[in-house]
């Protein structure tokens, strides 16, 4: 799934293509990728609305539209965003698709369906009203990126949780934006065992760790994203992939020591790490942490390919420029 920088990416590359323009219609063959309101609901409420602002809030991208409104859309695993003009040849996998002034199309394309899209209502507040009347950002955790997003912030926040470090990370409740891919990263950087625990940390190891997730993501962005899988943005595909160290590495030279980097699988998500440089302490060797050690592999099967690398027909819609 797109994370804070794929997103992010997205956010800043859309915005001049959509920004003051005008909603004239909505269409959907998908009605389940609406959140919330109903889809009829949905559709009204978009019509005649302008598109005042593009930005991000944890893996969500945000349109601000007038009179006080959001849509929130989160791409998940294969949605993808574009913007061209009526009449361009679409394939079958698009599912969204908004009518926008000057004889424009913003497309959702989704081959998976997974993506969803809300609209909302902000109060006076700025809070977005969602269907319960709660705000549904005030579950996400704080964005690492803020600069309000100090050190101090980070140990508060770590210091009163005790599980492993990989899920952590990818909690959305705990820190906004941070998936699989930035999780694994930041860890190898930090010279941290995906296993270890919150708890064990000392006060070197938190400020690692903070300061390489914010390295990360960082850097992330500034080269436009992972385009490990389905990513691919307005502009094209990313290049952050060419330069990570551990995701998607199974079996490849360690870049700081040149033992393979082994995988695993915890809970649903794999985890890459180098079994060398991220030491687990001892007294975190518990048997069930062993037999996930002992399940890593450091070989690994081959990559299909990505959507946007089909043939042009099938794959035209996010094909790299």
């Amino acid at each position: 799934m797109p994370e804070l920088p794929e997103v992010e990416t997205i956010a800043r590359e859309l915005r001049p293509l959509v920004l003051g323009s005008t909603i004239e219609s909505f269409w959907t063959d998908w009605p389940k990728a609406i959140k919330h309101p109903d889809p009829d609901a949905f559709a009204a409420g978009v019509a005649g609305r302008t598109i005042t602002e593009v930005s991000r809030r944890a893996k969500w991208l945000v349109l601000e539209l007038s009179g006080g409104w959001v849509i929130a859309l989160q791409v998940k695993m294969t949605g993808q965003v574009f913007v061209l003009p009526v009449g361009t040849p679409r394939d079958r996998h698009v599912h969204l698709v908004f009518g926008l002034d000057g004889a424009r199309e913003l497309l959702i394309r989704d081959v998976r369906k997974f993506a969803r899209i809300a609209l909302y209502p902000r109060d006076e507040a700025g809070k977005a009203l969602g269907a319960d009347e709660t705000d549904p950002f005030d579950a996400l955790g704080p964005e690492p990126l803020d600069p309000t997003f100090t050190l101090a912030r980070f140990r508060q926040l770590i210091r009163g949780r005790r599980g492993r470090l990989k899920p952590l990370l990818v909690d959305q409740a705990f820190l906004a934006g941070v998936g699989n891919i930035y999780a694994d990263e930041s860890l190898w950087r930090s010279k941290l065992h995906p296993l270890r625990s919150a708890a064990s940390l000392k006060p070197a190891d938190e400020r690692a760790l903070y300061t390489h997730i914010r390295a990360v993501l960082t850097e992330g962005i500034e080269r436009r994203g992972s385009s490990v899988d389905d990513y691919t943005a307005p502009g094209g595909d990313g290049e952050m992939q060419h330069h990570l160290d551990v995701y998607q590495r199974t079996g490849q030279p360690c870049h700081r020591c040149g033992r393979p980097i082994k995988r695993f699988v915890l809970g649903i998500r794999a985890t890459h790490f180098c079994s060398w440089c991220q030491r687990l302490p001892t007294d975190e060797r518990t048997a069930g942490n062993l037999a996930l050690l002992r399940s890593a592999r450091s070989t690994t099967g081959r990559r299909g390919q990505r959507w946007s690398e089909l043939p042009t027909g099938e794959g035209a819609v996010g094909a790299r420029r």
